[in-house]
């Protein structure tokens, strides 16, 4: 058997068929489909904003909760819709957020308040947040049924690009569609994707194994899928997102409550057999510690450019938003571009090496913009963060896949999600933090020198870490 998965099978025998093409198009396409789903909604909000505080009689920033309320769904049910589709079915949770998805769009299509609006999100922010770790479970059986020796590369390659691209093109089709149509149509969006999504699930992902009888009840699943881990996880996940987002105001009373919510949780996790969150588990997986850990660094960088450095375009350098958007769209082509032609050589260590020194060049070149410079050097530093992007996401995605532990490839897939959205919070909380005053070109220059800190660290982590060059030796 090649770790392509090719053979003399003949088609005449579907187990054989199987091992010859485990990744047809049938397969992966509502996985792509699904995967981004979360990232256009998380982007396409931003041209929405504006329009609904003007509807709703609200200010804008009230309608700031749109956005972190997603993000907060979304860094709670990663993990949580990971362990379902462990214990229930990845196929019946895929399409259990797919409905999720739906609803939130008629919910916000059709609300007449910030309060209806705010439940859609966080609707459309759990719902979407079951593609990923389904994909990776799906993804990792259909690999362990064929005999496959590798990591799909092509398939993971597919993936990233899915939530790349979508976040990538995300604002400009929110620009049109919100011009066009109104504001309503950032969220109705959603009614043609996920039923598009739906139909494709149902017909072409491989059914779930039945359910054991045994096991059907709600007693015997909470224990399973360890309810009071994901109740503690969830209430603690929340206090530390809401009390990050509030930075440099200091909310005490969330910093209390992830104190009290977190500390019986780990007391909780560390005495179960099957926890939720296998604290002993990650401490003894370093080298999957490490990939949580480069991850959330590299997004805190790649989301200081989409967010902090768009705020200074518009404010400091006299840009409109409209051109702010195209100089960025760049860095998103080159994170497309990249990603499937390096995840199909199944690399690890090489890309995430180039990620952590193009974060540094490219964080040196935030260092040295000013509200004069041409707009061809923005676009260079958002090209060199399009090159980090991309290679961060293939390379630590591929160390996921292999460093996880086959059963808990879900779990493990979500949690590699959450610590993505902390370094996504993280850069919003630093950009609040360094332009509190004003936005200037000194601010600017700060947040360059925090990722300078932020690409040492990367790159610490990824050329002292000698599971990494095991992990070359065997996959090259």
């Amino acid at each position: 058997m090649r770790t392509d998965g090719t053979d003399t099978a003949t088609a005449a025998d579907p187990a054989r068929a199987l091992a010859r093409k485990p990744f047809a198009w049938t397969f992966t396409t509502p996985l792509y489909v699904g995967a981004g789903l979360n990232p256009v909604n998380s982007s396409i909000i931003a041209t929405a904003l504006v329009p609904i505080a003007t509807e709703l009689h609200v200010t804008v920033g009230s309608t700031a909760v749109l956005v972190s309320s997603l993000y907060l769904a979304s860094a709670v049910a990663q993990p949580t819709a990971g362990k379902l589709a462990e214990v229930l079915g990845a196929r019946r949770i895929f399409l259990f957020g797919i409905v999720l998805v739906l609803l939130g769009g008629v919910v916000g299509g059709l609300g007449q308040n910030l309060a209806m609006l705010t439940v859609a999100r966080v609707l459309v922010g759990i719902g979407t947040s079951a593609a990923f770790p389904c994909a990776m479970v799906l993804i990792r059986r259909r690999a362990q049924d064929a005999g496959l020796d590798a990591p799909p590369g092509g398939v993971l390659g597919g993936i990233a690009i899915a939530g790349m691209a979508t976040a990538a093109v995300g604002p400009p089709i929110g620009g049109l569609l919100v011009g066009a149509a109104g504001w309503r149509w950032a969220f109705l969006i959603n009614l043609p994707v996920t039923l598009a999504a739906m139909v494709m699930a149902v017909r072409w992902l491989p059914a779930d194994p039945p359910l054991d009888r045994a096991d059907n009840g709600f007693r015997r699943v909470a224990d399973r899928i360890d309810l009071p881990g994901i109740a503690g996880f969830a209430v603690s996940m929340s206090a530390l997102v809401i009390f990050l987002m509030a930075l440099p105001r200091l909310e005490w009373v969330t910093l209390a409550v992830f104190a009290v919510a977190a500390v019986p949780t780990v007391w909780w996790e560390l005495r179960k057999p099957a926890p939720f969150f296998d604290f002993r588990g990650l401490a003894a997986n370093g080298a999957l510690t490490r990939t949580y850990l480069r991850q959330a660094l590299t997004l805190l960088g790649t989301y200081t450019v989409m967010y902090g450095v768009t705020q200074w375009m518009e404010a400091a350098h006299g840009l409109s938003s409209v051109v702010a958007g195209l100089l960025l769209l760049p860095m998103g082509a080159v994170s497309a571009l990249l990603s499937r032609p390096l995840a199909r050589r199944n690399l690890i260590r090489g890309p995430l090496v180039v990620a952590a020194v193009t974060m540094l060049i490219g964080s040196a070149g935030i260092m040295l913009l000013t509200s004069h410079s041409p707009a061809i050097a923005i676009v260079l530093v958002s090209l060199i963060f399009g090159v980090a992007s991309a290679t961060t996401t293939v390379g630590n995605q591929t160390a996921l896949y292999l460093e996880a532990p086959p059963d808990h490839i879900g779990t493990a897939s979500g949690l590699f999600r959450t610590f993505g959205y902390l370094g996504t919070i993280t850069s919003a909380v630093i950009g609040g933090i360094v332009f509190r005053a004003g936005v200037t070109d000194h601010g600017l220059h700060i947040l360059g020198l925090v990722l300078v800190g932020a690409g040492l660290a990367v790159l610490l982590l990824t050329v002292l870490d000698r599971r990494l060059m095991d992990r070359t030796t065997q996959t090259t």
